[in-house]
């Protein structure tokens, strides 16, 4: 009975996966994007922020040392978005009132380009991800179809087969959980955007009402 190849399912798993170029190409007009979610690579400013406009001074936040080391903390998303917000609001209440807005301003400016270049950085690393995930099954597509070919000849090596075959089965795991691995990762810049958004509206809802 003739042994049937390991990555038998491939083309299923791609096509589950999205990757097919002209399939990309069509939904997002970027062969690169392999996100069911739409590649927008830098967000603006009113996106997130409803508040007043900013004045020219809050784009000097990484001047301020205490303003850059809150931007970080609160951008990180291992703190807590609830944790992150009450942290803002303890913040403004130990500003005085003619530094609230000034503070507060610089703070929101600080999280907008701090987590908008984080976002275009983790969707540049989405691109690179998703084209070496087309040249693995371009690869494995070849070596399925080579080791299909060396088990149908009479005079096969079966020892070789054995090989080639559990190598290939090998490949296809690792390629495998390369996919499920993009679809958390798929969801990163919507995270990013979602927590932005969220912490600029504390914010905003901290900021003396005018």
């Amino acid at each position: 009975m003739r042994r049937t190849g390991p990555v038998f399912g491939l083309t299923a798993i791609l096509l589950a996966a999205g990757f097919s170029s002209s399939a990309l190409a069509a939904a997002n007009n970027d062969p690169d994007w392999p996100c069911i979610q739409r590649k927008v690579p830098e967000l603006s400013l009113g996106q997130i922020w409803n508040g007043p406009d900013l004045p020219e001074a809050a784009k000097d936040w990484s001047n301020n040392a205490d303003i850059s080391e809150r931007v970080e903390e609160l951008a990180a998303r291992r703190l807590p978005l609830p944790d992150a917000q009450k942290e803002i609001k303890d913040f403004a209440a130990t500003l005085p009132a003619e530094k609230l807005e000034p503070q507060l301003t610089m703070l929101v400016q600080g999280l907008f380009d701090h987590m908008n270049a984080e976002r275009s950085h983790v969707i540049s690393g989405i691109a690179r991800y998703a084209h070496k995930q087309l040249e693995m099954a371009t690869a494995l597509r070849k070596e399925s179809s080579d080791v299909d070919a060396l088990r149908n000849k009479p005079d096969a090596d079966q020892n070789e087969v054995t090989k080639r075959t559990d190598q290939l089965t090998w490949q296809t795991r690792v390629f495998e959980e390369r996919v499920q691995s993009l679809t958390y990762v798929c969801e990163v810049p919507t995270l990013i955007e979602q927590r932005l958004y969220q912490l600029a509206k504390t914010v905003a809802e901290t900021l003396p009402k005018k």
